[in-house]
């Protein structure tokens, strides 16, 4: 327990998120906590904002955690509200991508994912915000962006969707031109996409921005040029194996803040929930601002090994789910 005494905890469950059941999450996380001292308050998400509500209601009475169960939008809205406050978030990965919680080194499993919590590890952690609206995975304009539109109509969730989703929206996207202005200097680019990256990967194991923390103050800006058929395969590839900030197409730096100019408003997304951003849009990191149970040991990023290390833990998990079934 922590050394305030504050045993209260909120788990807030996002009932629709990703492809799993819940059902057992609420059981399963009284039973370890309750037995640590913990109290705990649960609530289910009905709609879009309900997660933040939440939070904030939790923030605002002292509580040592509230534990977010749900993809990387449920994280988004629960944090949102924790931001600046000494109350933690912790973690429950139960999205279609978990983005963040795999950045962190949370677990893409239950009972492991309450275990980071119950070990009491929390870290001071940096979020972004694109014209005051936070983020804490990744901001996206581009190609990504129009995949996360297109996905978000799909009736399926889950990696295949998404497969699909991207596909078909390379058929009929044209880059744009996008100017940078960080650091003192002008960028000026067409570019397929234009990721600020708060962690290092969108999800699923693809690491758009390989290097990014979430201690140093700084946010990771990947700029990817438009090109060949070709050219885009290998880039897909460098971004499951780690390797996309050495790819040719790509350009890559580190900012504390970072104003992005294009000809007119359009699609954008924030962690995978897509919305409409306008011409300019004015990007800041929040150093430490953001208090998250962690692993206590995580290893440091290795391209080939992390992302096939993930890949291999994704499918235990899904060997084993189908086997209990």
């Amino acid at each position: 327990m922590d050394n305030t005494g504050n045993n209260r905890l909120m788990l807030i469950i996002n009932p629709i998120s990703g492809t799993g059941s819940k059902k057992e999450v609420a059981s399963a996380v009284e039973s370890r906590m309750s037995a640590l001292g913990y109290e705990l308050d649960v609530r289910l998400t009905g709609g879009r904002a309900d997660a933040t509500l939440f939070a904030r209601e939790a923030a605002s009475k002292g509580y040592y955690g509230v534990i977010a169960c749900g993809g990387d939008g449920t994280v988004n809205e629960t944090a949102t509200a924790l931001c600046g406050s000494q109350t933690a978030l912790g973690i429950i990965p139960a999205g279609s991508g978990n983005g963040l919680a795999r950045h962190l080194g949370i677990p893409v499993d239950l009972n492991a994912a309450i275990d980071v919590i119950a070990s009491g590890n929390i870290v001071a952690s940096d979020y972004g915000t694109a014209n005051s609206t936070p983020f804490f995975c990744t901001f996206g304009m581009g190609f990504d962006a129009a995949v996360t539109h297109r996905f978000a109509n799909q009736n399926r969730r889950g990696l295949m969707s998404y497969v699909r989703s991207a596909v078909s929206e390379y058929i009929r996207f044209r880059p744009q031109t996008y100017t940078l202005s960080a650091n003192g200097k002008l960028l000026t680019e067409k570019a397929f996409l234009v990721a600020v990256c708060n962690a290092s990967q969108w999800g699923n194991n693809a690491y758009i921005a390989p290097e990014a923390s979430l201690t140093d103050g700084l946010l990771d800006i990947t700029v990817v040029h438009s090109g060949s058929p070709i050219d885009t395969a290998v880039m897909g590839m460098d971004i499951f194996t780690g390797f996309i900030n050495k790819n040719t197409m790509v350009h890559c730096f580190r900012a504390p803040a970072v104003v992005i100019y294009r000809s007119k408003e359009g699609e954008a997304h924030i962690d995978g929930e897509p919305m409409t951003m306008p011409d300019i849009i004015d990007i800041k990191c929040h150093r430490g601002d953001l208090r998250i149970f962690t692993p206590e040991n995580h290893d440091s990023f290795k391209p080939i090994v992390t992302p096939l290390k993930g890949m291999l833990r994704d499918a235990r998990l899904t060997i084993n789910h189908i086997f209990r079934l």
